[in-house]
């Protein structure tokens, strides 16, 4: 070398050190990052562009074997991922929906048939037609892409063990639909292998993932994400289950009765297996044989409608001791399909854990996500780590009523800390218009049951043998009511098993329209379980027990004006099994009441309806 340059060999270098800092600066600077502002995730017009998305699908091979093949399952699962995670190592969290829905449902599925005696054993039902089997995998969904994407997250969707292209059997309920979504999660924290191929396949890593992970979903899609957080997963931090089914039992039983979701009428855990049955078509008949024969109708006790431990082992409210994620659920107060209680009973048990919870309650039906702006903020402080304080502001959010879901009303908590029981009795001729009030009643009243007559007919009649209906004077100021009713009744029956359905109403209930749609709450048992949930015993004709039992959780605002109408029948023709007419229940109204949860408590329940 020439040995003038030597001497010139150090500023070079140290030019040129100071050069590549530069272009690293630059390289750093010129990197897409996501945006918060306000909390939330913005919109990056770098993330935006569709066209430079990338998308792939995979098999997650999980730990477990749950079709009986000798081959650990393997689960079906796309992801839909900014272009930046491959070309500037960009690493993202994770927004996760999995379905048994995805691949399709079973348009015939037969419901059982509904029209018999209380506690006799149910006519058998119609064989099912089996879901065609789809030919070609690929990508699931576009459920929350065009939401996340833009603003920096990557989005996952994958298919229910025994559902489109994932191995394994539905089990609606069992440990397979836990542990799978558990094994999505292990897969994008680095823990689990993916392949390319449902047999075989070269290995697919999940490099570009944070191994922060939040789940998001509506009704069964919103009943997985708890089921997952049961786990405990490493890297599942936050969930919003929308309208989940957090109880097998509490979707399909009441208090011991067999009570159909609204809308289902003949529905059954059997008949949703069936419905959602649309994996390998050679592995159909083994699942038939090991889960819907084998455990669900050998467990599911149709003709009691008893609690049992396989029910047990279907409600998610039992296993929570090891989820540690942050929650935000919603809710619809008049979901009569996936009813109220099951998102309240998961929010206290959470809530009582001490983690970060938030109850989003509206006053439509099923179905209804939170604001974009909560979920974003939700979102962003679990999976992204900024704090801007989502947790620690309002507890519970509620849509009063006529207001939009996107302007809720904050509360400290649910149900409202102001709210106390009030203990309410009938009294006077129910098969009219009877008075409820804090004063009890006396004698017994008679009703006969009629399925045929309808509860909202019911509820808007003068009179009538087939229910004893209590009414409020017409409130002078706003009722407000938040919490669970419960409901005390004393009765007898003419048969040894009936039905005992109760609503609470606004009276009068509007004439046009669906009369139902106002309903404040509703409730029903099997008085055959007033001393046991878990051993019906059949009633003695004539002899009088004693019934006690919750009504549906609500937050609502009865105007002035109205009545509050407490409504005591037998088959409710919307829920109940439909047995034909004629048997009688005799209430003895000085044994019957009603704790109504009133916000300012008796001083507040007397004021509104005049001291009376």
């Amino acid at each position: 070398m020439n040995q003038r340059l030597l001497p010139l060999l150090p500023a070079a270098l140290a030019a040129l050190g100071a050069a590549s800092l530069r272009a690293q600066d630059t390289a750093t600077a010129e990197k897409t990052l996501p945006v918060f502002q306000d909390g939330q995730a913005q919109e990056v017009p770098a993330f935006k562009d569709r066209n430079n998305w990338i998308k792939e699908f995979l098999w997650v091979e999980a730990p477990f074997d749950s079709d009986g093949d000798g081959k650990p399952d393997r689960l079906h699962v796309d992801v839909w991922r900014p272009k930046q995670t491959d070309t500037e190592g960009l690493k993202v969290p994770v927004v996760y929906e999995t379905s048994p829905y995805f691949a399709g449902t079973g348009d015939q599925t037969p419901y059982w048939d509904t029209n018999h005696e209380v506690g006799a054993e149910p006519p058998k039902r119609k064989p099912a037609p089996q879901i065609a089997e789809r030919s070609k995998a690929g990508m699931i969904a576009q459920s929350e892409v065009m939401t996340w994407l833009p603003r920096g997250f990557a989005v996952v969707h994958s298919e229910s063990p025994g559902t489109g292209f994932s191995d394994g059997c539905p089990t609606v309920g069992g440990a397979n639909e836990a542990l799978a979504p558990k094994a999505v999660i292990d897969w994008l924290c680095g823990r689990l292998k993916a392949y390319d191929a449902r047999e075989g396949g070269k290995e697919v890593v999940a490099s570009w993932c944070s191994g922060k992970v939040g789940m998001i979903g509506t009704s069964y899609n919103g009943t997985l994400p708890l089921a997952a957080a049961t786990t405990g997963v490493e890297g599942l931090e936050a969930i919003v289950p929308i309208a989940p089914n957090t109880s097998s039992y509490h979707y399909y039983r009441s208090h011991g009765l067999v009570r159909h979701p609204g809308g289902y009428m003949g529905e059954d855990i059997d008949v949703l297996y069936d419905f959602i049955n649309s994996g390998r078509t050679e592995r159909r008949a083994w699942c038939n044989e090991h889960v819907r024969d084998g455990e669900l109708l050998q467990g599911f006790g149709r003709r009691t409608g008893d609690w049992n431990d396989f029910w047990a082992g279907r409600d998610y409210a039992l296993q929570l001791d090891k989820f540690r994620c942050a929650m935000l659920m919603s809710h619809g107060w008049n979901d009569w399909n996936v009813m109220p209680e099951h998102s309240v009973r998961i929010y206290s048990a959470v809530k009582q854990k001490g983690l970060p919870c938030i109850a989003f309650f509206h006053q439509a039906g099923h179905g209804g996500p939170p604001p974009l702006e909560l979920v974003n903020k939700w979102f962003t402080r679990f999976l992204y780590g900024i704090d801007n304080g989502v947790e620690r502001g309002p507890r519970s959010w509620i849509v009063r009523e006529g207001d939009r879901n996107s302007n809720p009303t904050s509360y400290p908590d649910y149900p409202h800390p102001e709210a106390a029981l009030v203990a309410l009795h009938g009294s006077g001729d129910g098969l009219k218009v009877g008075t409820l009030g804090t004063a009890a009643g006396k004698g017994t009243l008679k009703i006969v049951d009629n399925v045929d007559k309808k509860g909202a007919q019911l509820a808007m009649a003068a009179e009538s043998p087939h229910r004893l209906l209590f009414a409020t004077p017409p409130l002078t100021a706003p009722l407000h009511l938040s919490g669970t009713a419960r409901i005390t009744v004393k009765l007898a029956s003419s048969k040894p098993a009936a039905n005992l359905s109760v609503w609470l109403v606004p009276l009068p209930l509007p004439e046009r329209g669906r009369p139902y749609d106002s309903i404040v709450t509703r409730g029903w048992a099997d008085p055959q379980n007033h001393q046991s949930l878990s051993k019906g015993e059949p009633l003695v004709p004539g002899k009088f027990v004693t019934v006690t039992f919750d009504l549906q959780p609500d937050d609502q605002v009865i105007p002035a004006g109205k009545q509050l109408g407490l409504m005591v029948f037998s088959s409710d023709w919307d829920f109940t099994l439909r047995p034909p007419a004629g048997t009688e229940l005799t209430i003895d109204l000085a044994g019957t009441v009603l704790e109504l949860p009133v916000v300012g408590g008796a001083k507040a329940f007397a004021a509104a309806t005049a001291g009376k």
